[in-house]
């Protein structure tokens, strides 16, 4: 089975000293079949991957554990997935998670999303596009388990996925919301509209598409409101940047 290429990882990620230590996983999955299939073929790319099979197990050993991502199947005996995933975040656990699930409607994947999971795979799928949305959700910087981001004027709770400006409350749909955060994380930085469709998105090709523009215009017009300084600015033939005020 072919590995899979490893991706550049954080140092402070690793154990000391060892810096190719395996990527450790967590499964949640209630399904045996599927579950060993999942665990073969991700071990054979190169992860360390445990499993829980109940919602309530997955809880525990998410809590104990120190897994780079986990990956959650939504109905679960017991405690469903999204209960499991939503108690994880407000106790302040940002690992990132994908969720697996039959259910494909649209409302079914933005259930998921605001519940706090990071992407979205539906079931049947290939274990090569799982392994290639992990690859996607691993290859996000890694950063200390905060729940508060502070720039300038703006404030963002990652739990109550509150934002304000200058104690001004910003009301955000999640992308717009995992946008700000991505632009948050790095300041004064352009960023192009091909790291923005890969990092925000998950794209792995870049579409002729207006996207990215559209969704900074509409960020732009909550976050820059008149008569305040603009923070989000468009640099021309390059991308986009947020640039706090000095």
């Amino acid at each position: 089975m072919r590995k899979m290429e490893r991706q550049p990882w954080p140092s402070d990620a690793l154990p000391e000293g060892d810096e190719q230590a395996p990527v450790k996983l967590l499964l949640v999955e209630d399904d045996d079949s599927l579950a060993e299939e999942i665990v073969g073929d991700l071990s054979g790319r190169g992860y360390e991957v445990s499993r829980a099979a109940t919602g309530t197990e997955g809880l525990e050993m998410a809590r104990k554990g120190d897994y780079a991502l986990l990956v959650m199947d939504r109905m679960l005996p017991g405690l469903d997935g999204l209960s499991v995933l939503e108690t994880l975040r407000e106790q302040g656990m940002t690992m990132p998670v994908l969720v697996l699930s039959a259910l494909s409607a649209v409302d079914d994947r933005i259930s998921g999303l605001k519940a706090g999971g990071d992407d979205y795979l539906t079931k049947p799928f290939v274990m090569e596009e799982l392994a290639a949305r992990l690859e996607a959700l691993l290859r996000r910087p890694v950063y200390g388990r905060t729940s508060m981001l502070k720039l300038g004027p703006l404030e963002m709770d990652l739990l109550e996925r509150r934002v304000r400006r200058d104690g001004r409350e910003i009301d955000l749909l999640p992308r717009e919301f995992r946008l700000l955060e991505y632009m948050i994380r790095r300041p004064n930085t352009v960023l192009t509209r091909t790291m923005l469709l890969e990092d925000v998105w998950n794209y792995r090709f870049v579409p002729r598409t207006n996207l990215v523009d559209v969704h900074i215009g509409k960020l732009r017009r909550k976050v820059d409101k008149d008569g305040e300084e603009p923070l989000i600015h468009s640099i021309r033939g390059a991308g986009f940047c947020l640039r706090v005020p000095e």
